[in-house]
């Protein structure tokens, strides 16, 4: 006897046909190679058994000469005329598509039932301008409709999502799951649409933020400290001398996250502040300038 078809599947000689089947259920399932737990190779070992032992006249052929047929080789490669069509020595083996179906998916009925799926529902969140920056968790309550058959029913729900630095308005992040519900079936996803809050102090442009900065003349000249505010609070910025209109300066650091523990910068445009009217010893010594080719 080449194999021994009872130890493949862990029962005894004096098993009945019924024993037989519900072990073969057992390790046809643990071992389909579609499951986390598949192993190919025993699948076909406990497909070949089966096939034996679960047919009475080749039982009985297979305990008195040790094969089911003792003019076959055997059992060939598995999948040969189709996966449940037949083996190696070209005999047709029967099995039960009845026992396949409820098996893996609960019956002709579960089959379908396994590819049913909920609808996929969205739901808007607003966020500020800083969170959007650095992400944020929002507690979001929301409608989940509820689906049985033709029957539809909703109820409030809350889910708790983590929202990603630096997300752009606009963006979407998908919640599994957390769509409709259906009897028996696979339930939908949610899609969360982010709003992101204008803020009037600075844009975003890609890892960095901008920013403006108005600066009197005298300190485009003759260069100063400003105060400029960053989202962690202000800092003291040194405006060179000579400064132009549109200038950016450069703040490290002070941008957008975009990698773990990398930051875009803070550029801020000098706008230098031009007064409408001049006094009169202002625009004297602004003449005085002139004359001095400035």
């Amino acid at each position: 006897m080449s194999k021994d078809y009872y130890s493949i599947l862990g029962v005894a000689k004096t098993a009945s046909q019924e024993e037989i089947k519900k072990a073969y259920r057992t390790l046809a399932h643990k071992y389909h190679p579609d499951k986390a737990t598949g192993d190919e190779a025993k699948f076909k070992e406990v497909s070949e058994a089966y096939a034996t032992l679960g047919d009475e006249q080749k039982r009985k052929r297979y305990d008195q000469f040790g094969s089911a047929d003792p003019g076959a080789a055997g059992f060939g490669g598995f999948g040969q005329g189709g996966p449940f069509g037949g083996f190696g020595n070209g005999q047709h083996v029967e099995f039960d598509l009845g026992d396949i179906f409820e098996q893996f998916f609960g019956g002709a009925g579960g089959f379908a039932k396994a590819f049913r799926r909920g609808r996929d529902i969205s739901v808007d969140v607003q966020i500020s301008f800083r969170e959007s920056i650095f992400g944020v968790s929002k507690t979001i309550t929301f409608t989940r409709p509820h689906r049985d058959g033709e029957k539809v029913s909703s109820k409030q729900e809350e889910v708790t999502v983590k929202i990603p630095a630096g997300i752009d308005d606009g963006g979407t992040m998908r919640v599994q799951g957390k769509g409709e519900s259906v009897v028996e079936g696979t339930a939908g996803d949610l899609f969360v649409r982010v709003h992101v809050q204008r803020d009037a102090r600075f844009k975003k442009d890609g890892a960095h933020l901008l920013a403006e900065l108005k600066i009197k003349v005298s300190d485009a000249l003759l260069g100063a400290t400003y105060d400029v505010e960053t989202l962690e609070g202000d800092i003291a910025l040194k405006v060179p001398k000579g400064v132009v209109h549109g200038q950016l300066l450069r703040v490290k650091g002070k941008g957008v996250p975009y990698a773990p523990g990398k930051r875009g910068d803070l550029l801020v445009r000098t706008f230098i502040d031009i007064p409408d009217k001049l006094s009169r010893k202002a625009q004297k010594l602004v003449e005085e300038l002139r004359e001095e080719g400035l």
